[in-house]
């Protein structure tokens, strides 16, 4: 059985870690090492997450952000498989880790990304819009595809290859990681095709206009530190895909 290393970053998330550790200490997959990297909360964050026994390892000191401080787990994890679970965000069901760790068993599976449901802030089963991810094919980056990156979980090994998050970006790391995991070094991804993150509604990106024109600059630099040459149309036509997650909600 493969260890899984699940890393949460929490600041002042009292009011929703306890989802998200109930979620993960469910799980049928039992060889989990789930890691909290807290950003020194001051409210009720940390003595929430000591009530929950499945939890590894505890970090809380000061951090450049929440790239950080999946930088600090990614250090500190042990596991074969990596994954990310942001502290507003829940697994969809108790099998997750279980469907993901029986993909991790063929040797030749590096990647592993799945769909993705937004829900409403205060209730959970209430979709708001789905992120169906579809096959991978490297060359869906260059028309504006990515995969959701709290369903991207990767062999440990690939971040001592390919390098951890760039912290110098502010909302886009993660684009950033994934397009050069995917991309640049050209590393195959394995789609399971169902939702297996709920993630609350809202986010940095999507916050304002200012954000979002934010966003794609940083888009864009993303392909340029990688070498990397999108069409004229890449950039733009990112956030217009998300116009259809909305009409694919159930």
């Amino acid at each position: 059985m493969c260890t899984i290393s699940i890393i949460t970053a929490t600041f002042n998330s009292s009011a929703t870690v306890e989802d998200t550790l109930i979620s993960v200490g469910r799980q049928t997959h039992t060889d989990v090492e789930h890691i909290i990297i807290d950003g020194q909360s001051t409210d009720d964050t940390l003595n929430r997450v000591y009530k929950y026994p499945h939890v590894s390892k505890i970090i809380s000191e000061p951090d450049t952000g929440i790239y950080d401080a999946m930088n600090k787990g990614i250090l500190l994890a042990s596991g074969d498989i990596v994954g990310i679970l942001n502290s507003d965000d829940i697994y969809a069901h108790n099998r997750v880790l279980e469907k993901v760790a029986r993909l991790f068993r063929n040797p030749d599976v590096q990647i592993v990304y799945a769909d993705l449901q937004y829900v409403k802030q205060d209730n959970l089963n209430k979709v708001v819009r789905q992120w169906n991810s579809g096959e991978y094919s490297s060359q869906n980056f260059f028309y504006g595809w990515m995969p959701p990156h709290p369903t991207f979980f990767v062999r440990r090994e690939l971040f001592d290859e390919c390098g951890l998050f760039d912290t110098s970006f502010k909302s886009a790391a993660d684009y950033e990681l994934m397009l050069r995991f995917l991309v640049r070094y050209d590393i195959p991804a394995t789609y399971l095709p169902e939702v297996i993150v709920k993630m609350r509604n809202g986010g940095m990106s999507n916050a304002s206009f200012k954000n979002r024109w934010r966003a794609n600059r940083e888009d864009r630099r993303a392909w340029d530190v990688n070498g990397l040459t999108p069409y004229f149309f890449t950039i733009p036509l990112k956030p217009f895909r998300k116009l259809s997650q909305f009409f694919l909600k159930y």
